[in-house]
């Protein structure tokens, strides 16, 4: 059972692990050991205190040596499902589960977007994790939405395990040949079924289907964890980075503008700090 655990390696993300490895917090980061690439792509940052026009590669070794330095580990996985067990919280990472007191959402803004039925058959036919769940369709047609190439190693996975892959990508050219897959350049429209996945709509057309994963940086904050408040696509929090589910906490760009380094970093702190009160006043 972790006190804490970090879901997210942006700015937000670094910022709360520092702090719970000064504050000697038993904790969990998840994410990628590469950290963010949106820091890695930035041209030059200019007003983060400390850093004088720093380029974002530059930027990103520093936070690298910082964290190497503190003797943190980062678990190098994607969290795709929170569940709320009461008193605490379980958390689905790639084919393991966490216990956990506390929870800090730092995944960052979520770019692709749920489309209809995703969120509302998530469990019955639509899933984030290829490991957890491919065995579940052999020999069954299934869709994969995929929006970065990284994860094409899961989609050779789950395509010598169904018979037939209807695949969606935002990009044009996937690296991943079988003769099972067929492609297309875009996402559906919607995930359609009653009580289970049964089909996928994508230009009009209706494309049967047993399942649909989907292969994200990031899943958004209102399908990772049901139940979460949101507006305009990002988690509402007060000035102590609380959201409306107890014990969890938000930070960085998925709580909204600005979309800044430095404004990521205050909330990561303020979040373990919020954790540290309500782990105090929940002691058993």
């Amino acid at each position: 059972m972790y006190d804490l655990t970090i879901i997210g390696t942006g700015p937000a993300g670094i910022s709360a692990a520092l702090t719970a490895k000064a504050r000697n917090l038993n904790f969990l980061w998840l994410g990628s050991s590469a950290l963010s690439s949106k820091i890695e792509k930035a041209e030059r940052i200019m007003n983060y205190p400390g850093l004088l026009s720093v380029s974002g590669k530059d930027m990103s070794d520093i936070f690298k040596k910082q964290i190497d330095d503190s003797g943190i580990e980062i678990t190098n996985a994607q969290a795709n499902a929170i569940y709320d067990m009461g008193s605490h919280y379980t958390v689905s990472a790639s084919s393991e589960f966490y216990e956990t007191k506390t929870i800090i959402i730092a995944t960052g803004m979520a770019t692709a977007k749920v489309i209809d039925g995703e969120e509302r058959l998530l469990g019955n036919g639509v899933s984030y994790c290829a490991t957890c769940d491919g065995a579940l369709y052999k020999g069954k047609t299934i869709a994969v939405v995929c929006t970065d190439k990284n994860f094409e190693e899961e989609i050779e996975f789950l395509s010598k395990t169904a018979s037939d892959i209807h695949l969606f990508t935002t990009y044009k050219e996937p690296i991943i040949k079988a003769s099972n897959i067929e492609h297309y350049v875009g996402i559906p429209d919607s995930v359609n079924g009653s009580l289970r996945v049964e089909s996928v709509t994508y230009k009009n057309s209706v494309i049967p289907v047993n399942g649909v994963f989907f292969l994200k940086e990031s899943v958004n904050p209102k399908v990772l964890l049901s139940g979460l408040a949101m507006e305009n696509n990002h988690i509402i929090v007060n000035r102590d980075c609380e959201t409306n589910m107890h014990g969890v906490y938000a930070a960085g760009d998925c709580t909204g503008l600005p979309y800044q380094y430095t404004k990521a970093t205050g909330e990561g702190n303020i979040a373990v700090h919020s954790v540290l009160k309500y782990l105090k006043e929940n002691k058993e």
